[in-house]
Parts: structure tokens; sequence; C-alpha cells
């Protein structure tokens, strides 16, 4: 039986019909996915994926951001002539170490789902599986605790 929504469909005239086993009509032998396949392969084998230059890109910039902060340090531990004289070099220092900070973070933020994925929704339930309950109980305050008690009891 159709439903009032549902048509019967018709079945088109055999000279307007689409799809199908046409001659040339698929995938081509040696397509490009096959191919970037085959690259990918090569290269996990190699140890070189995307994620792990990602990876490794991140932590030198990181580490090179370390070293212009210890740079930083040390220039300061040479004493108040250095200070006195100080000609933009700690300011461009610390320019290029929030740059390659940014970097870093750039690139951490784009390998993130492939190191920390998502965790799926939780589907939270009251006991033993059943869906979860709530509600309020609203207590009189002339009610003594024995009353109130009683009163609860007798709601569940």
């Amino acid at each position: 039986m159709i439903e009032n929504n549902q048509k019967k469909s018709k079945k088109p005239a055999p000279s307007k019909a689409k799809g199908g086993a046409r001659p040339g009509a698929g995938r081509k032998e040696g397509s490009l996915t096959k191919r970037t396949r085959e690259i990918a392969e090569v290269a996990a084998a190699k140890g070189i994926t995307p994620l792990e230059v990602m990876m490794s890109t991140m932590m030198a910039l990181y580490k090179e951001a370390d070293n212009c902060s210890r740079e930083i340090n040390k220039h300061h531990d040479h004493g108040n002539k250095a200070s006195e004289h100080d000609d933009g070099h700690d300011t461009m220092i610390t320019e290029n170490r929030i740059k390659l900070l940014n970097m870093a973070a750039t690139i951490a933020r784009h390998a993130a789902p492939y190191v920390h994925p998502r965790l799926s929704a939780i589907e939270h339930t009251g006991k033993d599986g059943a869906p979860l309950q709530s509600g309020v109980l609203v207590v009189p305050g002339a009610m003594s605790i024995d009353e109130w008690e009683q009163a609860a009891q007798a709601k569940h």
C-alpha cells in the first residue's frame, strides 16, 4: 500500500534511460587517486608523513623561540652597560620570538585534530540505563524533617 506522501515512480522510456554501464564510463586505469595513494604509502614507509613534518617543524620553531629567550637573558646578564646601550636588539629578539611562537602555534592548531581527536558525545543515562529524571522538590518551611522525608519517599 502506498502512503499519501509517496508516489509511484514512472519508469522512463528506454530512449531516455540514464545511468547504467556505458562504454568509457567509470574510473580510468591508473587514475590520480591510485597514484596519490601510492605516494602516501611510500612517504609513510620512509617516515615522512604530513603529520610528522608538521610535528617536527612545530618543535623546531618552538625550540628556536626558546633560544631567543635565552639570548635575551644572556644579553641582560652582561651587566648594566649592555642594558644602557640597548639599540633595539632585545626588541628585535622578542619580536622574532613572538613570530616563531605564532608559527609553532599555527602548526600545532592544524596538527591537533590528528594528535588529540575530539571526544564523541557522551550519552548520560539514569539508573540501569534508564533515561535521566530530574525534578524539583519544594519543601515548605513549616514541615519537620520527618514529614519532609515521608513526603519525599511517597513520590519515589
